[in-house]
C-alpha cells in the first residue's frame, strides 16, 4: 500500500477492552503514546469519528486538523494475542496531500446523473522521488448519505482555505498578535455584511466575491493543493490568462443612496422606500466582476481590491472589467499592486452599489471542464470566489448588503490607506 505506517506501535486493546473517548480525545488511544510523534498526533483536535469500509476492513477513521487516521475493526482478542496485534496498526495521510475529493457513485451507462452512492474518494498527491510526485487515491466507502455528506462537507471545507481578507482589512495584517491586542484594548469595529442567495435560496454571508477571471483564477487553484500556497496562486493565475475567456452576462444593481435619512432607516432594518429603488442594467462581454463591501487589502493589493469602500458605510463596489485584450488586462491586474489608480482603463468601469444580481446568459452553462485539461467546476455550474472560498452557482446570483450587521473587534483602516 502507498500509506505510511507508523513504526513501533502497540496495541490499542493491550490489557483489555479500549475505553470509548470522548469527542474530546487524542485522535489516537493513550497507549499509543510512545514517542514524540505520537504524542503530536494525540493533541490534535478530532474534527470527525466514525466507520468506513478501505479496502476489505472495516476500519475506525478519525479526521483530526492535519492527518486522517484509521485502524481496522477486530472481534475482541485473547490476552497476548500477538497476531492481532500485527493486523491492527494505525495507518494514515497527511491532509496536506490531499488535494481533492469527491461522492464516489455507481452509475449504470445510461444514467444521466448521479447513481448509488458508495462512500467518499480522497485524491492524494504522494512524492515518489526527488521532484517527482505521484497521484493515487483513498476510497472510504459506506452507503449512508447522511454519513458521507457530513464527511464531504468538512473534507471541503478544510481543502477550500481562507484569504483572511477580512481579518487584513480590519487589522491591516492577517496576524494573530495584532489581533489579540485590539481584544485587549476593546476596540469594536461594525461590519457590513453580504448575502448570496440563488433562487430565493440563501448560499452564504461573506464581504467580498469576484465572478470570471477570478472565479476561474481560484477553481483552478484548488485542483493544485499540494502545491505552497504562493506557487498555486501563480500557476493558476498564469494558467487563467492563458485561457482568458469573458463571459456573456446581464448584471442588474441598484446604486448606493448616500441619504443620511435612508442609510439610518436601513441600519435599524426599517423597509425600503420604493421610490428609491431604482434598478440599473448593463450586459455585455465580461473578463471580470467583483462585488466588495470591504477594502479587500492583501499582499497582491496593498491599497485593497476596492481601496474606495470601506467597512461600515452601507455600500458595495462593484467593479466590472469587460473584454479587452490580453495585454490590457494584465496591466489592470499589475496595477493593483502599485499605488496606481488600477481602474483607469477605459474596459474597467466602478459603480457603488447596495445590492447586486449577476445573472450568466451562456447557453452552455458553466466552465465546461471538457475545454480543459483540468475540471476548474461542475459541469453547468459557474466558479465564484467567496471571501477565497470556491462556490460553483448553476444560475443567477444575487448580493445583497445588510449594514453593520456584526461587530468584530479590529480598527478602522481608513488612515492606513494610501490616497
Amino acid at each position: 500500500m502507498p500509506w505510511r505506517r507508523r513504526r513501533n506501535r502497540v496495541s490499542a486493546l493491550e490489557g483489555g477492552r479500549e475505553e470509548e473517548a470522548p469527542p474530546e480525545a487524542a485522535a489516537v488511544p493513550p497507549a499509543l503514546l510512545t514517542s514524540p510523534q505520537q504524542t503530536e498526533a494525540a493533541a490534535e483536535r478530532i474534527l470527525l469519528r466514525g466507520i468506513f469500509e478501505i479496502g476489505r476492513d472495516s476500519c475506525d477513521v478519525v479526521l483530526s486538523e492535519r492527518a486522517l487516521r484509521w485502524r481496522p475493526i477486530q472481534p475482541e482478542r485473547p490476552a497476548g494475542d500477538s497476531k492481532y496485534d500485527l493486523l491492527c496498526k494505525e495507518e494514515f495521510i497527511e491532509l496536506k496531500d490531499i488535494f481533492s475529493v469527491k461522492l464516489k457513485r455507481r452509475c449504470s451507462v445510461k444514467q444521466q446523473r448521479s447513481g448509488t452512492l458508495l462512500g467518499i474518494t480522497l485524491f492524494i498527491c504522494l512524492k515518489k522521488e526527488q521532484n517527482k510526485l505521484k497521484n493515487s487515491t483513498l476510497d472510504l466507502i459506506n452507503l449512508s448519505e447522511d454519513h458521507c455528506d457530513i464527511w464531504f462537507r468538512q473534507f471541503k471545507k478544510i481543502l477550500a482555505g481562507s484569504t483572511n481578507v477580512l481579518a487584513h482589512s480590519l487589522h491591516g495584517v492577517p496576524h494573530v498578535i495584532t489581533a489579540t491586542l485590539h481584544i485587549i484594548m476593546g476596540h469594536v469595529q461594525l461590519v457590513d455584511v453580504c448575502t448570496f442567495s440563488t433562487a430565493g435560496k440563501l448560499l452564504r454571508f461573506g464581504f467580498s466575491a469576484m465572478f470570471g477571471f477570478g472565479g476561474r483564477t481560484l477553481a483552478l487553484a484548488e485542483k493544485y493543493r499540494w502545491m505552497s500556497p504562493n506557487q498555486r496562486r501563480d500557476f493558476a493565475v498564469v494558467k487563467a490568462l492563458a485561457k482568458l475567456k469573458a463571459e456573456d452576462c446581464e448584471i442588474s444593481f441598484l446604486p448606493f443612496n448616500s441619504s443620511d435619512d435612508v442609510q439610518e432607516r436601513r441600519a435599524q432594518g426599517s423597509p425600503k422606500s420604493d421610490c428609491n429603488d431604482q434598478w440599473q442594467m448593463i450586459q455585455g462581454q465580461f473578463l471580470n466582476v467583483s462585488i466588495m463591501a470591504i477594502p479587500c487589502l492583501c499582499s497582491v493589493a496593498p491599497r485593497g481590491l476596492a481601496p474606495n469602500t470601506r467597512l461600515n458605510n452601507g455600500s458595495m463596489a462593484l467593479i466590472i472589467a469587460r473584454n479587452t485584450s490580453r495585454p490590457e488586462f494584465i496591466k489592470h491586474l499589475k496595477r493593483y499592486a502599485s499605488v496606481k489608480n488600477q481602474f483607469n482603463f477605459p474596459f474597467v468601469e466602478t459603480y457603488t452599489v447596495e445590492e447586486v444580481k449577476v445573472h450568466p446568459r451562456n447557453n452552455t452553462g458553466g466552465y465546461n471542464p471538457e475545454e480543459e485539461e483540468d475540471e476548474t467546476a461542475s459541469e453547468n455550474c459557474f466558479p465564484w470566489n467567496v471571501d477565497g472560498d470556491l462556490m460553483e452557482v448553476a444560475s443567477e446570483v444575487h448580493i445583497r448588503l445588510h449594514p453593520r450587521l456584526i461587530s468584530l473587534y479590529g480598527g478602522s483602516m481608513e488612515e492606513m490607506i494610501p490616497k
